[in-house]
């Protein structure tokens, strides 16, 4: 039962990590929405409960990566049907590039993910439907050697959490949360109508 902030803050925490770790979860793939209204689906591949922090995979070259930048607000929605749970989360994005914390999903990303970083740039206009990527590489799971310039093109999205909104619907009565980060790294809970 969903009756204290607690109960409700480590439901949010299970769903982030696993939505982190499991791609059938429903929270794998959630809505990520940037300052200029543009949003799109992203693969959430890292969830930091220390630091409340969310990362995902992106390419250095997309739109994105310059309305975000160093800095800027960006807000991410969760949906689990099943479970009929909707989260909303907000933060500050920041683009990183060179980092280790970059080249440390590098290396766990495999090359058939890699290979996506080598082809046309997000949004490159073509005369035909295409996936961007070299034909050589359409389908194909390249070698680790044919991959190395991909890396130029790869960078990670960080999210640091700020609100989060939690909100289950129930035919007995919806239930919503709202939690802001204080100082120190604390949460600060209230509940509100729906």
């Amino acid at each position: 039962m969903f009756d204290t902030f607690d109960h409700v803050r480590a439901d949010i925490v299970q769903r982030l990590a696993e939505g982190a770790s499991d791609r059938k979860s429903a929270m794998h793939t959630p809505v990520v929405a940037t300052a200029d209204a543009d949003a799109r689906v992203m693969v959430l591949r890292a969830f930091d409960r220390d630091l409340w922090t969310l990362r995902f995979n992106t390419d250095a070259r997309a739109p994105k990566v310059q309305t975000i930048g160093a800095g800027a607000p960006v807000g991410v929605l969760f949906y689990d049907r099943e479970a009929k749970l909707q989260l909303r989360v907000r933060g500050q994005g920041r683009i990183e590039t060179d980092t280790p914390l970059v080249d440390a999903a590098w290396e766990e990303s495999t090359n058939f993910a890699r290979r996506c970083y080598l082809g046309e740039g997000p949004g490159a206009v073509s005369d035909t439907p295409t996936s961007g990527l070299p034909a050589e590489f359409e389908g194909v799971e390249p070698e680790t050697h044919e991959v190395v310039p991909a890396r130029e093109n790869f960078a990670c999205l960080i999210v640091e959490l700020h609100s989060l909104d939690w909100f289950y619907l129930a035919h007995t009565g919806h239930v919503r949360a709202q939690f802001s980060r204080k100082a120190r790294g604390e949460w600060e809970g209230r509940w509100v109508a729906p």
